[in-house]
């Protein structure tokens, strides 16, 4: 593929994955926010909760199943193939961020409220919820936001490299626990100032696939990291926060392709 080519199409799909990423992060935070009550979907009641809990699953089931090797293989369908390979990890970030957009975006409310914070608790509940996604932010920052983000897929096309994966995490909130991530976005869940038996119903499913969902993550690091993982392992707790957080790691790093 001529240079030139190559570099207009990679900053084409990465204007496309930003602008995707940063309108559902943003449209998560404000429906989620509302208890769901700020969802537009219009599905009839007699179907509403079944086209909920769809949405609910098309989430936790889309994003495992692109981490898989069949999954990353069909990654590679959504880009040309001499720039494919390396646009994977762009690509991944843009389907993800379209499930989380729909998700949210198209609930359908089920137009009761069970609890709203209301005077002296409004902030206090909207300063935990602003906690919450802080440290979603900070977890996400220690995991490599150029991987979390899609940046790392276009900007190493538009530069000609391979694609360059971070090392496997062990630093900042990671010497907490091995997946600050997925706790910290549970906990997102679990802090909002209106309570509805949408927001529930979401803060369970997505909890639940908190939980089980790094267990794919971590197959993938034992199988590249090995011994080094299961060192980390030994130290880090799978879920739960330590207090006091692990050692800092020492030794050699061992670069790998940890994610797709």
């Amino acid at each position: 593929m001529p240079s030139l080519k190559r570099k207009i199409l990679a900053l084409a799909y990465g204007f496309l994955c930003h602008a995707i990423f940063l309108i559902a992060g943003l449209t998560m935070v404000v429906v989620m926010g509302s208890g769901m009550t700020l969802g537009q979907g219009t599905v009839p009641d007699s179907w509403a909760l079944w086209a909920n809990v769809l949405l609910l699953l098309q989430l936790p089931t889309g994003h495992s199943f692109f981490l898989t090797d069949r999954g990353r293989r069909a990654l590679k369908r959504f880009a040309p193939s001499s720039i494919a390979c390396d646009m994977a990890p762009t690509v991944y970030v843009i389907i993800a961020a379209l499930q989380v957009f729909a998700l949210f975006a198209f609930w359908t409310p089920s137009g009761i409220i069970w609890w709203q914070a209301q005077g002296s608790l409004l902030p206090v509940f909207l300063a935990l919820f602003a906690l919450s996604w802080a440290l979603l932010g900070l977890s996400t920052l220690n995991a490599g936001m150029e991987l979390q983000s899609g940046f790392n897929g276009w900007s190493a096309v538009f530069l000609g490299r391979r694609v360059r994966y971070p090392d496997m995490p062990t630093t900042g909130m990671f010497r907490f626990t091995r997946n600050p991530i997925y706790v910290s976005f549970a906990l997102t869940t679990w802090t909002v100032p209106v309570w509805t038996p949408d927001q529930l119903l979401v803060a369970v499913a997505l909890t639940s696939y908190c939980i089980l969902g790094p267990i794919l993550k971590e197959a993938r690091y034992r199988r590249i990291h090995g011994k080094r993982f299961e060192e980390y392992a030994r130290h880090v707790p799978y879920w739960l926060p330590r207090i006091p957080p692990a050692p800092r790691e020492r030794g050699n790093r061992q670069s790998g392709l940890t994610q797709l």
